[in-house]
């Protein structure tokens, strides 16, 4: 295929130098009826390019196919059989997925460290998750994909399940064995799914972890906003082989996707792909060369630690992205939440995670000598002014058998059915009706359907004096909790 072309970005051009006019949706009119305060921050070509993607872009038949070119050209530039686009995040693109494979089913397998996205399409599709249990460092207190062996496991505890769906790379930049879980899923005619909204980046470089495609995934889900170069809300599903059925995959997500999708999101996805394969490679190579020095000059900050070695081996993690740096900030005697809120005050410096004694820097094919420098010299400033900074307040972490929750209901029917708030030190022992998720990394603690113990309620309450967010929960402060009525 011509990888040269860009469809939706060819037509946005030709959109633009025909003078085409709508009396349609966005009322804006190319800028012409917004307020010159906005158009000034947000730029005047922004609005030039916020059109309808049909009866606009392309004409109300979408007789021109270019949504249709761009995703068959993504699908080949990365091996896959197709590609869907959605400007709705891969929060959308993983629900759809699963409503794919799992809709009407007796269960899903689901790695337990998964996104709160993924919870939400359990409660979305009324579908029984079947926990796989991640691995478990804790000393590290940090969770790591669940290997093959595990997910065979519960393959034998759940023959019936529709399939299985895993995250990687998780938010800390660490890789499951795709292929070989892959094999294991299809040895009983299952398919996997992978929630790999990190990995938009693995398939145009050979020293980046395997690609989920690859490695034999059914469907896999990436966020290119994230470490590629789109715009925020935009995501590609893939699919490939004849386990998870196209069209219904495509229904699926029609249910989920904005009638109104912003061709913007769509053409910047478009973009991002004609980059990638023409000079993918190059710009790749010269990121990871500078995530390399930019990880060993953090290393002699005194007081931080790049993570590397111990989140690989048997018990732990598969692969390692290396353009997650993931910094152990604990030698100073601070919470990652006390870093990250310094360093943005201060330095005026945004780090991608925070948690009880990490922090993390995403480094892009963006990045150069110039914007590492200003990471570097804010770290060393860190590093100068922790002594002076008070305490971390405690957080009591939980053990790992406390983390996890029996699953007494369905998520759907806890979060649908009647609830109650009640104070949070009273909820031991009571089914949790809502989300209760430390974000970022967005990974619940508990989820609707499971039954809240003393030790998870601790870490919570700890958690947010220290710094911690739950945005999710009704009062995300802790001190109530929404949980099924009595």
């Amino acid at each position: 295929m011509d990888h040269a072309r860009a469809p939706l970005l060819d037509a946005l051009a030709e959109y633009h130098d025909l003078g085409r006019y709508g009396f349609t949706p966005p009322g804006h009119r190319q800028g012409r009826g917004a307020d010159d305060r906005v158009r000034r921050i947000l730029g005047a070509d922004s609005f030039r390019s916020d059109v309808l993607a049909n009866s606009g872009l392309d004409d109300r038949k979408a007789s021109g196919g270019y949504l249709v070119q761009a995703e068959e050209l993504m699908a080949d530039a990365v091996g896959a059989d197709y590609a869907f686009f959605s400007t709705c995040g891969s929060s959308l693109s993983v629900k759809a997925a699963m409503m794919a494979v799992a809709g009407g089913s007796p269960g899903l397998l689901v790695a337990r460290d998964s996104h709160k996205s993924i919870t939400a399409g359990l409660i979305f599709a009324g579908v029984l998750p079947r926990w796989i249990t991640p691995r478990w460092d804790a000393d590290q207190h940090l969770s790591h994909p669940p290997s093959p062996e595990r997910i065979r496991a519960t393959w034998e505890r759940h023959p019936d399940a529709a399939g299985a769906l895993i995250v990687s790379p998780s938010p800390y930049g660490t890789c499951a064995d795709i292929r070989r879980i892959a094999e294991v899923c299809h040895e009983r005619g299952k398919p996997l799914i992978v929630d790999e909204a990190w990995g938009a980046h693995l398939p145009f470089h050979d020293e980046l972890p395997t690609w989920a495609m690859d490695a034999g995934a059914d469907v896999c889900v990436v966020s290119v906003h994230k470490m590629g170069a789109g715009f925020e809300q935009g995501s590609v599903f893939h699919h490939q082989g004849d386990l998870v059925d196209r069209e219904r995959l495509s229904a699926c997500a029609d249910l989920l996707m904005t009638t109104s999708p912003n061709v913007m999101v769509y053409a910047a996805l478009d973009g991002w792909r004609r980059q990638m394969v023409e000079h993918g490679k190059e710009l790749l190579g010269a990121a990871l060369k500078l995530a390399g020095q930019v990880r060993a000059d953090i290393e002699r900050i005194p007081g931080l630690h790049v993570l590397d070695d111990e989140l690989l081996g048997a018990e732990a993690s598969h692969d390692l992205d290396r353009m997650q740096v993931l910094i152990d900030v604990s030698e100073l005697g601070l919470s990652g939440y006390q870093c990250a809120d310094w360093l943005r005050a201060n330095a005026r410096i945004d780090v991608g995670l925070s948690d009880h004694r990490r922090i993390s820097a995403t480094l892009s094919v963006a990045d150069d000598e110039s914007t590492t420098r200003r990471l570097l010299d804010a770290l060393l400033s860190l590093s100068a002014a922790a002594p002076k900074m008070p305490a971390p307040e405690e957080i009591r972490l939980p053990d790992p058998q406390d983390l996890e929750l029996e699953t007494i209901t369905l998520p759907r029917d806890a979060f649908f059915g009647p609830v109650e708030t009640i104070a949070m030190e009273a909820a031991a022992g009571r089914i949790v009706a809502e989300q209760l998720t430390p974000y970022p990394p967005g990974i619940p603690v508990a989820l609707p359907g499971e039954r809240l113990n003393a030790a998870v309620i601790d870490y919570l309450v700890t958690g947010v004096r220290a710094g911690m967010l739950v945005p999710d929960a009704a009062d995300n402060s802790m001190r109530t909790v929404r949980v099924v009525a009595d």
